[in-house]
């Protein structure tokens, strides 16, 4: 498991379609599995789950991303799994962070 939090000033609706752009563009093999929105007044919350193969791993990964706040005042959560194919111990997780790196290099270029 690979983990990046982060605070991010600008609007929820931009925020959450550079979410998207970064990992469709982070892996020519990503793609959205789900997700799942909410809201409660001005404060709204959003969940993305996201998948990719790993030529490393010879697997798949998942990437879940949490987006919570108002415009203006935004946390998000991104947190990677899978990656491994032992059956007890995880024994590998560069496919995990390789896939949050590549994301997180692409998220970073948002500017609200």
């Amino acid at each position: 498991m690979a983990q990046y939090t982060n605070h991010f000033n600008g609007t929820f609706d931009a925020l959450l379609a550079h979410v998207d752009d970064s990992v469709s563009k982070s892996s020519l093999s990503a793609s959205r599995e789900g997700g799942s929105d909410f809201a409660s007044g001005d404060i709204r919350c959003a969940t993305r789950v996201y998948e990719r193969y790993s030529m490393l791993g010879e697997n798949r990964l998942s990437l879940s991303v949490t987006i919570f706040g108002r415009d203006g005042d935004l946390q998000l959560s991104a947190i990677t799994a899978g990656g491994s194919q032992a059956m007890f111990f995880k024994i590998n997780t560069w496919g995990e962070e390789s896939f949050l790196n590549d994301f997180v290099k692409k998220l970073e270029r948002y500017e609200g």
